[in-house]
């Protein structure tokens, strides 16, 4: 009977450990899944279509009093440049109609180039030159097969016409795909082709440093506090108590918190980075304050009795002592409080700073968005271009995040001690 007990305990084990397997086993395959069809579907946002263009830069479209005047150059008429290099291209095209569907694919953005060559340099003006400009979203997803020939004309938004044309271009050696530069130089746009991470990203980063500058500071102060300083009574057990549930608190409370005091009672700019910072840096306090009050507790406490037996202070013990021993597990409390701040999206939607933001933010009060928050924005378009873009710029997010985790682990390995 003894035999058979042990028996059926050791089964129990072996089915315990094959259960623990079994969910270890698919939880990594779902991961695997998440990231292969993110990269899978966000790799081809990395390349941009390019179609050479023969432009014209003539004299008395661009500069008609001769004189350069670079106010008068900015304001000259590039899209007309370009529609008479792509009509040039195809000069049979004389429809209104095959002429709207031909400037199609290009992208508007091409005449923005052209006007930052010329005002780069004027010596253009008045010569004929070829000109890489990037090509619009819908010749950019056919080169990359996200439209099928084999459909109906119906059934997807690219015509007949203008894949016969696309397949002229690439035939002639005037279409190619490079490295999409636009992707990390420009601003959210309209357009797909034109639209880029760096508003997001620098509405990012301008919120962090807030957030950081704010809650770091304050978590460790409060956290030394509570462990070395304060008394133990009931008041200190209820702050206790509040800050390990503020921790649990889901991050759309603090959004409102943010709302209501910052925005509403305050009157600080909606949408800013600063509002954004306060509201991350009241969600990120809780995390900093447990993992500097953990890292603080593990310092053993002969170092706090041999500096008080050699004639320290408690301020000096913990300030001299204490605190340089705990800092690599604060440090790393914070980065990891500051990589969840990073990705959070809920509280910076009830700031406003969903909103549309074109322009690159200059400082902390300028309008901006963030990078969560651009991916949710670019999720919800409507434009099949921006689905590949979406998972470009949550490759991008977990970079960042990933980056910001492996720094954490370098510096615990790096200033940690054993005793």
């Amino acid at each position: 009977m003894h035999t058979a007990l042990v028996r059926r305990r050791k089964a129990a084990e072996r089915r315990f450990r094959a259960y623990g397997a079994g969910a270890l086993i698919l939880s990594l395959g779902f991961l695997v899944l998440l990231f292969t069809n993110i990269i899978g579907t966000g790799a081809s946002a990395f390349r941009q279509t390019y179609v050479r263009l023969d432009v014209d830069f003539a004299a008395a479209e661009l500069s008609p009093d001769g004189r350069r005047d670079p106010e008068t150059l900015a304001a000259a008429n590039y899209p007309g440049l370009v529609k008479a290099a792509v009509r040039a291209l195809f000069p049979e095209v004389t429809s209104r109609g095959e002429q709207r569907d031909l400037q199609e694919l290009v992208s508007s953005g091409a005449a923005f180039q052209l006007r930052d060559q010329v005002l780069a340099d004027p010596s253009v003006i008045g010569t004929r030159a070829s000109v890489w400009v990037p090509a619009s979203a819908l010749l950019d997803g056919l080169l990359k097969g996200s439209y099928d020939r084999s459909a109906p004309e119906a059934e997807r938004r690219i015509n007949d016409r203008q894949i016969a044309w696309a397949d002229r271009l690439a035939a002639d050696h005037r279409l190619e795909l490079r490295f999409n530069r636009i992707l990390f130089t420009n601003g959210d746009s309209r357009e797909p082709e034109q639209a880029g991470i760096l508003g997001a990203v620098m509405g990012s980063l301008f919120t962090m440093l807030v957030t950081l500058a704010l809650s770091f500071p304050i978590g460790v102060a409060a956290a030394i506090y509570l462990e070395e300083f304060a008394p133990r009574n009931r008041w200190t057990d209820l702050i206790e108590v509040n800050i390990n549930n503020l921790a649990a608190v889901p991050s759309i409370v603090y959004g409102l918190l943010g709302l209501a005091v910052f925005i509403n009672f305050l009157g600080l700019p909606r949408s800013a980075p600063l509002v954004g910072g306060l509201v991350l840096t009241l969600m990120t306090l809780p995390v900093i304050i447990i993992a500097s009050r953990a890292a603080l507790t593990s310092v053993p406490p002969s170092i706090r009795e041999a500096a008080l037996g050699m004639g320290a202070s408690r301020m000096q013990t913990v300030l001299h002592h204490v605190l340089p021993l705990a800092l690599p597990g604060m440090l790393t409390g914070a980065i990891i409080g500051m990589a969840r701040a990073l990705g959070e999206t809920a509280p910076l939607l009830m700031i406003g700073m969903v909103a549309f933001i074109v322009d690159v933010p200059g400082s902390l009060t300028a309008p901006a968005t963030a990078l969560p928050v651009q991916i949710y924005l670019w999720a919800d378009s409507p434009e099949r271009a921006f689905v590949e873009r979406t998972s470009a710029a949550i490759i991008v997010l977990l970079a960042f995040m990933v980056l910001m985790n492996l720094l954490a682990v370098i510096l615990r390995r790096r200033f940690e001690r054993r005793w």
